[in-house]
């Protein structure tokens, strides 16, 4: 009898996912044993963590975009029609146009997104790189920007752990390049007690920004923005003033997770090593979506993509587990416009920068173009 995987969701771990399964299972796709079906929401693929380089002109906009059909396999049923309700006592997903996908194994895939609304008057004065509109505004922002004051302003959920760290980094160089860190005051506010949530990535980050003269604040929530005052204030009773503010908004996952009462915010409460939507056993769940208290990043979707790729096939052909995730994520770190460092960690080993260099700077660079292969479960 044949089986449906359907994946909801066409970002990076939902295209993996498709890719390696039809890489590996040729043969039932072939006798249609196997059937492979995506929903997504949009006809073409974004590579999210290239919109960093988008305001400090280091990629070109069309760089980041390619045909979701063309990145996926093309044995995979691709339809463009987002998810609505997601049943999975009935096994069955209904789409926006009425339509309903069986499933033999579903794959929750579908990421997060930023909501500046959250906080009163942040969509109105603040700006951020994390969707293209908001790199495009950021861009202009930083070509008009004369010197002053630059808050850059971290909430949380967010995904893209070390972006709020490289956009410090990369606008040091950005304004000393054009004459302007003299006239700048910069200062970067943070959630907690310290300056990431990674206790170590917090330490080697401190002397990174003394040696550079770049301010913080820690228990800093921000409960509103002013944007006629400009100025930024914070649940603990502090207010800074801002010429440029520059704002990771707070995430939440997709509105259907939370429509179908899988989870709250859209985050769904995952196994942290089967990646089983808990409750279910053939439910799993990759990327932005779970609730796994480790990155929101583009390396751990990679990483639970794998994972999932194996165990499914596995499932599929004999009928039992292959492996667990171990929690592994992989962070390059963006220290300037030409340096670099990274971060490696799984949940039992904490990560631990090493000195940024040259050449792990153009690792990344080289990554943004072999991003491509990655999705394409390649790499």
């Amino acid at each position: 009898m044949s089986k449906t995987i359907l994946i909801v969701g066409g970002g990076l771990s939902g295209t993996i996912v498709a890719n390696g399964i039809c890489r590996q299972m040729g043969a039932e796709l072939r006798s249609g044993a196997l059937n492979i079906t995506m929903l997504g929401t949009t006809e073409t693929h974004m590579y999210q963590p290239g919109l960093l380089y988008i305001p400090f002109g280091r990629m070109r906009e069309a760089e980041l975009f390619r045909d979701q059909r063309k990145v996926l396999d093309k044995r995979v049923n691709f339809f463009v029609d987002p998810a609505k309700n997601i049943d999975v006592e009935k096994n069955q997903v209904t789409t926006e146009a009425g339509r309903t996908f069986k499933y033999d194994y579903l794959v929750l895939a579908t990421g997060s997104r930023i909501m500046p609304q959250n906080i009163p008057g942040m969509t109105e004065g603040g700006h951020w790189f994390y969707d293209l509109d908001g790199a495009r505004k950021l861009r202009k922002a930083l070509n008009e920007f004369q010197g002053g004051k630059i808050v850059v302003n971290v909430n949380a959920p967010h995904k893209c752990p070390v972006a709020p760290l490289e956009v410090v980094f990369m606008l040091h160089d950005f304004l000393k390049a054009k004459g302007l860190w003299d006239k700048t005051e910069l200062t970067y506010t943070y959630p907690i007690g310290r300056l990431h949530a990674l206790e170590p990535v917090a330490h080697w980050a401190k002397p990174e920004f003394e040696k550079l003269g770049i301010k913080s604040e820690t228990f800093f929530n921000t409960e509103s923005v002013d944007p006629e005052k400009k100025t930024l204030k914070s649940m603990e009773g502090s207010e800074l003033p801002y010429d440029l503010l520059i704002t990771i908004p707070p995430h939440q996952g997709s509105q259907v997770i939370d429509d179908s009462g899988l989870g709250k915010g859209g985050w769904v409460p995952t196994n942290t090593k089967t990646l089983h939507r808990e409750g279910s056993t053939n439910v799993f769940v990759v990327g932005d979506t779970t609730n796994i208290p480790i990155s929101k990043a583009g390396s751990t979707a990679h990483f639970e993509a794998d994972v999932t790729i194996d165990n499914l096939v596995s499932l599929c052909q004999e009928g039992t587990f292959a492996r667990e995730y171990d929690g592994k994520v992989f962070c390059f770190v963006e220290t300037g416009l030409g340096s670099g460092t990274y971060v490696w960690f799984n949940y039992t080993t904490p990560p631990n920068p090493g000195p940024p260099s040259q050449m792990i700077h153009w690792f990344k660079l080289a990554y943004n173009r072999l991003y491509w292969l990655s999705a394409r479960g390649l790499l």
